[in-house]
């Protein structure tokens, strides 16, 4: 009878921890997702974690928007829907260093769970002024590069900041993605026309390109063609189609602007 009990004690510890390596793969699934990693990084970190953990083989299907995990031969599956998606490459960073110190043996499953949630809860950004003037800085640079005139660093300058303060302004009142990004282009147009009018700016065209670039979603592109290459065809094929609808809503922003200023194009 002590022997039945001890067994199904066992039984119970053991699918205990199934249960919490299940939650600590999720919860790394879904920090690396929600912070811009790629399909396949984030299945590989969830199966190497359960790996270093269990002896059964574990299973993941990743989205842009959800996880499947599942450990083969126990009832275990977990899902979780990932609603909300940015770019944090530290957070990418910091998994992934929690996920080799794991394969090195030098974390435990309830260390390594606490510091995931660490991670998870960690709103650890730029700060707001410095992520504007960085986008100002990023729109001369980018003016200059396409060979603009220096004539046109001050405006190309307060216009790509304008730009980066709407998104960030838009996007806390309605979180809708792709009306932050359009309210953004119309003020970058906005003010690349005024300067014009203004008589402060030369080039239109040039002021308008180097204002946007921070806009342009480079690493959704980057994602995309790389989990398409990686044959994740349903997630590549998603993050194209979110990077066509942000190019898309940019460029009916500066076209709303040019048809308000009589229809000038680039």
């Amino acid at each position: 009878m002590n022997g039945f009990l001890k067994s199904k004690r066992v039984e119970g510890e053991n699918s205990g921890m199934i249960h919490e390596v299940a939650s600590v793969c999720i919860l790394a699934g879904k920090i690396l997702l929600q912070s811009g990693a790629e399909t396949y990084r984030v299945e590989d970190t969830m199966n190497r974690i359960a790996g270093n953990f269990l002896e059964k083989e574990a299973q993941s299907f990743v989205t842009p928007t959800g996880i499947i995990f599942s450990i083969e031969a126990q009832d275990v599956t977990k899902m979780i829907r990932i609603r909300h998606r940015g770019t944090n490459l530290r957070k990418v960073t910091r998994v992934n260093s929690l996920s080799r110190e794991v394969d090195k043996g030098y974390l435990g499953l309830s260390e390594l769970h606490s510091r995931l949630r660490k991670i998870d809860h960690s709103d650890r950004a730029y700060p707001i002024w410095m992520q504007i003037l960085a986008a100002a800085v990023a729109s001369s640079s980018f003016l200059l590069m396409f060979l603009g005139r220096w004539e046109d660093v001050i405006p190309a300058f307060i216009a790509g900041g304008a730009g980066q303060a709407g998104m960030i302004y838009f996007h806390s009142l309605t979180r809708i993605k792709f009306f932050s990004e359009f309210m953004s282009s119309i003020i970058v147009g906005l003010i690349a026309v005024l300067s014009i009018r203004l008589g402060i700016g030369v080039e239109l065209n040039k002021i308008i390109i180097g204002a946007v670039m921070p806009l342009v979603p480079g690493v959704p592109i980057t994602n995309a063609v790389r989990d398409i290459m990686a044959g994740d065809l349903m997630s590549g094929m998603s993050k194209t189609a979110e990077a066509g609808l942000t190019a898309f809503a940019i460029g009916i922003g500066v076209a709303f602007c040019l048809a308000l200023n009589g229809g000038a194009s680039l």
